[in-house]
Parts: C-alpha cells; sequence; structure tokens
C-alpha cells in the first residue's frame, strides 16, 4: 500500500472511530431496528474503504461517507420494507438512543417517520447529524437551494402533523 493510501486510510478510520455512534444513530432512524442499523453501517463502511483509494479530496471525507451510508440505508429500506418494525417498538427496545421521551417527541419521530425519503434525508442530517446546508447538498447531491426548499417543505408538513395531533388529544 502505498504512503499516501496508508494515510488517507488511517484519516478514514480516525473518521470513523470518532462517530461511530453518530453513523448508528443515523443508519437506526431510517431502519427502526439494532441489527439492520449495524448492518447498513457496515455495509457502508465496507464500501467506503473499497472505494477509499478513489476518493480525491479527502477535506470532503464527511460528505462522501454520509452519502454512502444514507445511499445503504435507503436500499436497506427498499430491500426490507415489510419487515421494518414500528418506530414506538423499536424505541422501546432502544431506550438508550434517544434521551427519555414524551409524548411531544414520539409524536415528533413519527411525523419524521412519515416522511418521503428526500425530506426525511434533509431532516435527519440538519439536525440530528447537525450539517451545514453545503454539507447536505454535497451528500444528497444536489444543490443548496434544493436542500433550503425540502427542508422548508419537510418542516411545514412536520408542523402540520404535529398540530393535528395536538388538535386530536383529548
Amino acid at each position: 500500500m502505498r504512503k499516501k493510501d496508508q494515510g488517507l486510510r488511517d484519516e478514514f478510520i480516525q473518521f470513523v472511530t470518532q462517530r461511530q455512534q453518530e453513523f448508528y444513530r443515523l443508519a437506526f432512524r431510517y431502519t427502526h431496528d439494532q441489527d439492520g442499523a449495524m448492518d447498513v453501517v457496515q455495509e457502508a463502511l465496507e464500501k467506503a474503504l473499497r472505494a477509499l483509494p478513489s476518493l480525491r479530496q479527502p477535506e470532503y471525507m464527511k460528505t462522501w461517507f454520509y452519502r454512502i451510508l444514507v445511499n445503504e440505508s435507503l436500499t436497506y429500506l427498499r430491500k426490507n420494507k415489510r419487515e421494518l418494525l414500528p418506530l414506538q417498538q423499536a424505541l422501546e427496545e432502544l431506550p438508550a438512543l434517544l434521551p427519555p421521551d414524551t409524548a411531544q417527541q414520539m409524536d415528533l419521530h413519527d411525523a419524521i417517520d412519515r416522511l418521503e425519503p428526500q425530506l426525511k434525508t434533509v431532516v435527519m442530517l440538519r439536525f440530528f447529524s447537525d450539517m451545514k446546508f453545503s454539507e447536505i447538498a454535497q451528500v444528497t447531491d444536489t444543490n443548496i437551494n434544493t436542500v433550503k426548499s425540502r427542508l422548508k417543505a419537510a418542516l411545514g408538513r412536520l408542523r402540520l402533523h404535529l398540530e393535528e395531533e395536538a388538535n386530536d388529544a383529548p
């Protein structure tokens, strides 16, 4: 292995080690299943390691890997559509994943899960992975204005869903 490739590999390993819980949480938000989330992260890591020598700009490692992780999550959803656990059941199995949930937090998570994948991805990357619009644009392979409009649409739908839930509550 060339010295440059080994340096990039070492940098990638450090990057993954520092953010492994973050990757798992993002994958879990898609899969709602411990094993599924671990499978998604593992597949994403394997793909990234194979493709690492082709990464021309190491400064974009974060967005490059998140694109792989999101794509793997979406692939998992397509392949396992019928087998996914409902969010409520999954959170009961994983109480440590999120802080103790209130009814409002559960409503919010349920509302996020009802969003179509493009909107859900933007919300999760922005609020759960704390990414900037420019980073989300790179991960989703869209421009910044598209990211902003998707986020606005997603937030509007979330607000509407939460208002409906509040009005239906006794």
